[in-house]
């Protein structure tokens, strides 16, 4: 599975556009990974643009993965769902949704990464790595953890990560040529003047990061 564009949805943030709009362009520009976040929206609500997003994305051959909720993932039927602190421990959500599911983990340290490595998570969320104003009740100088951290993550886990938080198509081959697999983006897509073109770029920065760190002799974290 690949990891290097992860477009997470979030209407509010979206220009006026719907989230299936914006998950339809990003599947034009060939976006890897959707993940439908909607954190503003009553759980119905969520529900329904799950669902939505889930026959493109089974069209397109896309995975699906659910922020936060483990019941809508499963009424969705997602392809797994991607927790943070305040979620369900990665062993829960594995009871409910089953051994083929894909459980991803928003980390920002190493400890945390390893943490959630042996705990059994597929894939993790680094980050943030920039500042980002997507999250209200956060201070961005406080959870911004810079390229350094990236690096430091890639040498912990052997899973495979996505940086998040604050990623451009102008900054995405630098986190990757720090040690990332991808990149994941809201406004970087949804906010976008156009989401096709800028999904697109971010695939083209994601593998200019990558030809840097084999340039560099690094190997990736996965």
């Amino acid at each position: 599975m690949e990891f290097d564009t992860y477009l997470v949805t979030q209407a509010s943030l979206s220009e006026g556009r719907s989230t299936p709009e914006v998950v339809a362009a990003a599947i034009e520009g060939g976006v890897d990974v959707v993940q439908v976040r909607e954190k503003d929206t009553p759980a119905r609500e969520r529900l329904a643009v799950a669902r939505e997003v889930r026959e493109q994305t089974r069209a397109a051959g896309v995975p699906l993965i659910v922020n936060d909720r483990v019941d809508i993932a499963v009424a969705a039927e997602a392809d797994g769902v991607h927790l943070g602190d305040g979620d369900l421990p990665v062993a829960a959500a594995r009871e409910q949704l089953g051994e083929d599911a894909l459980i991803g983990r928003s980390v920002s340290t190493p400890g945390a990464a390893r943490e959630a490595e042996r705990a059994g998570a597929d894939y993790l969320g680094v980050g943030a790595v920039y500042a980002t104003g997507s999250k209200e009740d956060i201070d961005d100088e406080e959870y911004e953890v810079g390229l350094e951290r990236v690096r430091e993550v890639a040498e912990a886990v052997d899973i495979p990560f996505v940086g998040i938080g604050g990623v451009t198509p102008e900054n995405a081959a630098e986190v990757v040529a720090a040690g990332a697999d991808g990149v994941a983006v809201i406004t970087a897509i949804t906010a976008a003047e156009n989401p096709v073109r800028a999904t697109r770029k971010l695939g083209e920065a994601v593998a200019e990061g990558r030809r840097r760190r084999e340039s560099a002799g690094l190997e990736g974290a996965a």
